[in-house]
């Protein structure tokens, strides 16, 4: 399971051509499904005027240097390392999910066009990538899904229960786990088992990449730039019309009015709320 190409095996009952279009039409779907969401939520609208909003209101200028540094920092700490996350059980659950769903499309892409049939070897490589990365989807996503999704822990509602803003997270699990059991179902032989899991693995991978405008999907690519609009906002004062975080470091912060219960507080005043996870439902 963990070394064969299992689309290379499959190209005797579907033409490799028949594989290689289907997966250039989810691509399409995923493109055009973006942009219908962006063109039906306005979400280029949206960054546009508050980017000019921003400028407007924005104390200093942000140079093209400096821009360039605040959009490596969302990609490295927003994209790569998911750092808006601060429960570190959910952070590692979507790094998880994120980096085996990124593996398993690329090991996918590669052996169907480049080892689309048994005439071609294919490198031992690509079958394990595929496997570990469909595993490591399953493995963030049940764990996120069963014991780190809010509505369950910390709202006692089933997690079994489904709603509209599942589609995703639930196409998504669907897809990588029928494409494992049919994977194995195809190794051990079992032609039957795998005919039917492999029609089930189809039918939620149109599912996963044909809903992205009811789906969040698309919020993948929205995260990252709503993220670097921040920084950009940060970084020439606008900071969306708030003032600036006080500082009690700074005797002019301290002594105003409005500090006057806390002048004299310790700076780190404990966990608080987060002192234990909310579990009171």
């Amino acid at each position: 399971m963990f070394t064969s190409n299992h689309f290379a095996e499959l190209s005797a009952l579907i033409p490799p051509n028949i594989m290689q279009t289907y997966i250039v039409v989810m691509v399409l779907l995923v493109v055009g499904g973006t942009l219908f969401d962006v063109v039906h939520k306005k979400s280029a609208t949206y960054f546009f005027r508050a980017g000019q909003k921003s400028k407007t209101k924005a104390s200093r200028q942000v140079g093209s240097g400096e821009m360039t540094s605040l959009a490596a920092q969302t990609v490295a700490m927003e994209v790569l390392t998911s750092s808006e996350f601060c429960n570190p059980k959910r952070r590692i659950a979507h790094l998880l999910g994120m980096y085996g769903f990124v593996i398993y499309l690329i090991a996918t892409i590669v052996m169907v066009f480049s080892y689309p049939t048994t005439a071609t070897p294919t490198p031992a490589i690509w079958p394990a990538l595929w496997s570990i990365g469909a595993l490591m989807v399953c493995v963030g996503g049940y764990w996120f899904w069963f014991f780190i999704r809010v509505d369950v822990v910390s709202e006692g509602n089933s997690p079994f229960r489904l709603v509209r803003a599942d589609l995703f997270i639930v196409s998504l699990l669907a897809s990588v786990t029928f494409g494992l059991i049919w994977a194995y179902a195809q190794s051990a032989g079992s032609t039957t088992c795998a005919y039917v899991f492999l029609g089930l693995y189809l039918f939620a991978s149109t599912v996963l990449f044909g809903s992205i405008p009811w789906s969040k999907f698309s919020h993948m690519f929205f995260k990252p730039a709503a993220a670097f609009q921040k920084r950009v906002e940060n970084a020439n004062g606008s900071r969306k019309g708030l003032p600036v975080p006080a500082d009690r470091t700074n005797p002019t912060d301290r002594d105003r009015h409005s500090m006057e219960l806390l002048k004299d507080a310790p700076l780190n005043m404990g966990l608080g709320i987060k002192r234990e996870d909310p579990h009171h439902y």
